[in-house]
C-alpha cells in the first residue's frame, strides 16, 4: 500500500467517525430523553424470562398451566406494545383457547411420551414477522397497498412450529418487503428498541427481535437475506441463527413458493436463550436436510480450531469502535484459555467488496423488488421520490431508497463471480470441517432512528457477506456497552455445520451471560 493511499484511507475513516459523532449528537437532540422498556409485572416476571425449552418442560410436567404461560406473554405484549410497537397483529385471543385445550388434554393424560417427543414445544407461545404467512392473519409486508391482505395458509416454518406444539400469539413489524435495516413502514409505523426507545431495532426481523428481548414471546422465527435475523438480534441483545442455505423451507415467507432455486435467503430461530436454538432448528429444518446437518451429533469445543476477523475493509463503513473491539478480545482470550490453543487472526480476500457482492447476488433473487413494492405493478423510483418530497408517497424513505437502488448501475458481473468464488474457496480452506470464525457483528451498537438514511447503511455488510457465502452464522449477545446498548459477535462455520456455531454460542452464553434484560436498567 502506498503512503498516499494509506493517508487517504486514514482521512476517510476520520470522516466516517466525524459523521457518526455529528449524527449521534443531532439525532440525540431530536429524539430527546432515553426511555427503557418497562419490566414485567411481579405476577409473570420470572415466567416470561424463561427459555422456550424450560417453558415446554414446565408445561409437559404440569408444573405450570399452559394457559398461564400464554396469558403471561399476551399480557406482556399488551403491557409493552404501546412503548415498543413491535407486535402489529395480535395478541390472538384464540391462543388462550388453544392453551386451555392443551391443559385439558394434559389433565386427562391424553399425551403419550411419543407425543411429547413429536411436540417438543407443546404449549409454548411464539411469534413471527408479518411478512411470513399465517393463515387468516395480516400479510401486508408493510405496504399500504396490501394493508387489508391476509394470509391464506401457514408458511412452512410456521406449520412446523405449530406441529411441534407451539402456539402462535402475534405477528411483528418489518420494513417494507423486508428490504431495510430498520423496522418502519407507513402501515404500522416504527418499532422502538427496548434498551432505548430512540434507537433502531434493526431489520428486517426487527419487531421479532424486539418483542423477544422484551419478554413478549417464548421464541420467534425470522428470515435473513442480508442480516435480517442477525442485525435485529444484535440490536436487541438476543440470539439469532441463520442456517445453512436451503436447510429450512422458505415456502410462505415473503411470497416464496419453495419452487425457487436456493438463494441467499434463510429462515431461522430467534431466542433470548442459546439452549433454544438447536431444538428449534431441529423443528424447522426440512426432513431431507437433517442428515447433512447432524444436529444430534455431540460437539467437542476443544477439538475445533478458532479464527477471528475484526474489520472488513469497507471504506464507507463506520470504523469498528473500541468497545466492539474489546468484545473480540474477550472472546478470543476466553477460547484460547478454554482450548489451550491460539485463536488465529485471519484475513479473507475480497471482504472490502462485500457490498458489491451482496448487491449483485440480490439481483439473482427470484422476485423483482420494484414489483414487490408495487404489489405486482412496476413502481417508478423517480416519481416516488418526487412524491415523497411533497409528502404524497405511500412508501417510507427507506422504501424509496430501495427503489432507487434498482435503477443504479449494475455491479461488474465478471468481477463479482470471480471474487465470490475466491472468497468461498478461502473460507472453506481456512475453516475446513472443524474451524470456527469469530467475526465482528457491527462496528457500533444500535444507532438512533433514521441514522442509516443519512447514507450510513454500509455497516450491515458485516452481516450480508455470509448470505453471499450461504454459510451458517449465529449471532450471540455479549453484554451492554457504556450506553446500555447490546454488544455482540457473529460465530461462523462452513456449510452444514450449524451445530458447531450453536455449540460455541452456548459456551459464550455460559461464560459471558448472554441476553441482558432491557428493564434491568430501570
Amino acid at each position: 500500500m502506498s503512503v498516499w493511499k494509506g493517508v487517504l484511507l486514514w482521512f476517510l475513516a476520520l470522516l466516517q467517525i466525524a459523521q457518526d459523532w455529528i449524527l449521534e449528537f443531532f439525532l440525540g437532540l431530536y429524539w430527546g430523553e432515553k426511555k427503557v422498556c418497562p419490566g414485567p409485572t411481579s405476577s409473570n416476571k420470572e415466567l416470561v424470562q424463561k427459555s422456550a425449552v424450560e417453558l415446554a418442560k414446565l408445561i409437559r410436567e404440569r408444573k405450570v398451566k399452559c394457559y398461564d404461560v400464554v396469558k403471561a406473554f399476551t399480557d406482556r405484549i399488551n403491557e409493552t406494545n404501546g412503548f415498543l410497537n413491535a407486535v402489529v397483529d395480535g395478541p390472538f385471543p384464540e391462543a388462550l383457547e388453544e392453551a386451555q385445550e392443551i391443559d385439558l388434554m394434559l389433565a386427562k393424560g391424553v399425551f403419550t411420551n411419543k407425543d411429547f417427543e413429536e411436540k417438543p414445544f407443546l404449549g409454548v407461545p411464539f411469534t413471527t414477522k408479518e411478512s411470513t404467512s399465517v393463515k387468516d392473519k395480516k400479510l401486508s409486508l408493510g405496504l399500504v397497498s396490501r394493508k387489508n391482505e391476509i394470509g391464506r395458509e401457514d408458511a412452512e416454518c410456521v406449520r412446523k412450529a405449530k406441529e411441534a406444539g407451539a402456539i402462535i400469539i402475534g405477528l411483528t413489524n418489518v420494513p417494507e418487503v423486508n428490504k431495510w435495516i430498520e423496522s418502519r413502514n407507513n402501515v404500522y409505523g416504527q418499532t422502538n428498541n427496548p434498551y432505548d426507545n430512540r434507537r433502531t431495532v434493526g431489520g428486517s426481523s426487527g419487531g421479532e427481535a424486539c418483542i423477544i428481548s422484551s419478554c413478549g414471546t417464548g421464541f420467534g422465527i425470522g428470515t435473513d437475506i442480508g442480516g435480517s435475523i442477525r442485525i435485529p438480534a444484535f440490536s436487541c441483545g438476543i440470539f439469532g441463527h441463520k442456517p445453512t442455505e436451503n436447510s429450512v423451507s422458505m415456502k410462505g415467507c415473503t411470497f416464496r413458493t419453495a419452487k425457487e432455486e436456493p438463494t441467499m435467503v434463510a429462515a431461522g430461530p430467534m431466542s433470548r436463550h442459546a439452549e433454544d436454538l438447536l431444538p428449534l432448528l431441529n423443528v424447522l429444518v426440512s426432513n431431507d436436510k437433517k442428515a447433512a446437518l447432524k444436529l444430534d451429533e455431540t460437539v467437542d469445543l476443544k477439538k475445533l480450531r478458532y479464527f477471528y476477523i475484526t474489520e472488513n475493509g469497507i471504506v464507507a463503513a463506520t470504523p469498528v469502535n473500541s468497545e466492539t473491539k474489546n468484545v473480540m478480545k474477550k472472546v478470543t482470550r476466553y477460547f484460547q484459555e478454554l482450548t489451550e490453543q491460539d485463536v488465529v487472526k485471519s484475513k479473507l480476500p475480497g471482504l472490502e467488496k462485500s457490498k458489491n457482492m451482496w448487491r449483485y447476488w440480490m439481483t439473482k433473487e427470484p422476485a423483482n423488488f420494484n414489483k414487490l413494492m408495487g404489489n405486482g405493478d412496476e413502481v417508478n423510483p423517480i416519481v416516488e421520490l418526487l412524491k415523497k418530497l411533497v409528502g404524497q408517497s405511500d412508501f417510507s424513505m427507506a422504501g424509496v431508497f430501495g427503489l432507487i437502488d434498482g435503477i443504479l448501475p449494475a455491479e461488474n458481473e465478471k468481477m463479482v463471480l470471480e471474487l465470490t468464488k475466491k472468497l468461498e474457496d478461502a473460507l472453506n480452506e481456512l475453516l475446513g470441517d472443524d474451524g470456527i470464525l469469530f467475526f465482528t457483528s457491527n462496528p457500533r451498537t444500535a444507532a438512533f432512528h433514521y441514522y442509516p438514511l443519512f447514507f450510513k447503511f454500509n455497516d450491515f455488510h458485516f452481516f450480508s457477506i455470509f448470505n453471499v457465502l450461504k454459510v451458517p452464522v449465529t449471532q450471540v449477545p455479549m453484554g451492554l456497552d457504556s450506553n446500555g446498548l447490546p454488544l455482540g459477535i457473529q460465530v461462523v462455520a462452513t456449510r452444514n455445520r450449524d451445530r458447531h456455531c450453536i455449540a460455541v454460542a452456548r459456551e459464550l452464553e455460559r461464560a459471558f451471560g448472554g441476553w441482558v434484560p432491557p428493564f434491568q436498567q430501570t
